[in-house]
């Protein structure tokens, strides 16, 4: 059966921007901003930290699937976030929030299982980058959009990246902004999964019952040691710098030109 509230035996945690709970061995944590397409706000990205935390506090659960409510699983970074600005939080202050909530999804001590459905665009497709198995539906779309804004790719996003599906194909997604399917997700390595479209709940629940099954010791030290691999081939922790540069192109006329252009083109779209 698909996660829900109604769950029996469910222990519910309380976000603004998420849904979280738990059942027997198994959590979820699930993105509750449909109407915006699940868009990551500051606080949404602040609420997954936080959730990321919360789990690693309740030991018996081995398994967390990371999905969002309706049509989209994230449309990426919330561009609203600076239409509303907050006086405790510099440019780079927001930039930084990302990154930290990457290193806090892929830092969890249980495994973690993107359920992505729907649209899975830049700062949406970090956050399933992050976790450690990624399933998704025949239909789904993934585009990194952030070169035609006018900003790099940050939230230590190309590190990450090139882990998962080396640095060439990296170059190009980044750099072209292209769309591309689950096939073609699949086939560079970033997908484990694909499955029939309206499905991708049951078989990530399918999928953590599996895991859920095994020994805690054995799952923990296993993703303890792929990871430590990981960050010996491309290091991507502590990446402050990131924020720097995303700072640096919020104020850069040329990068702001093109976001302008890009907004104005998708608006008429």
């Amino acid at each position: 059966t698909a996660f829900g509230p109604k769950s029996l035996g469910m222990h519910m945690s309380q976000f603004e921007t998420l849904e979280v709970s738990v059942s027997g061995e198994i959590g979820a944590i699930e993105l509750n901003r449909p109407a915006q397409l699940n868009a990551l706000s500051r606080q949404t990205l602040q609420d997954l930290a936080a959730a990321a935390r919360w789990f690693d506090e309740q030991p018996q659960v081995k398994v967390v699937v990371v999905s969002g409510q309706g049509r989209s699983f994230s449309a990426g970074f919330d561009l609203n976030t600076f239409a509303t600005p907050d006086p405790n939080y510099s440019t780079r202050d927001i930039a930084d929030i990302g990154r930290l909530m990457a290193e806090a999804i892929f830092g969890m001590n249980a495994l973690t299982i993107a359920a992505i459905q729907g649209n899975c665009i830049g700062g949406g497709l970090v956050l399933a980058n992050s976790c450690d198995l990624r399933i998704a539906e025949e239909d789904a779309r993934f585009v990194i959009p952030e070169v035609d804004l006018g900003i790099p790719l940050t939230w230590s996003g190309i590190p990450r990246l090139v882990r998962e599906i080396g640095p060439a194909a990296t170059k190009e997604l980044v750099l072209t902004c292209r769309p591309f399917g689950a096939d073609e997700a699949k086939s560079f390595g970033f997908i484990n999964t694909i499955v029939p479209k309206g499905t991708v709940m049951i078989a990530a629940q399918e999928l953590a019952e599996q895991l859920a099954s095994k020994p805690a010791y054995a799952l923990r030290t296993t993703k303890q040691q792929v990871n430590a691999a990981l960050e010996e081939m491309v290091h991507s922790r502590d990446y402050a710098s990131d924020a720097d540069i995303f700072a640096f192109a919020v104020h850069d006329p040329e990068s702001r030109a093109a976001s302008a252009r890009y907004l104005k083109s998708k608006n008429k779209g």
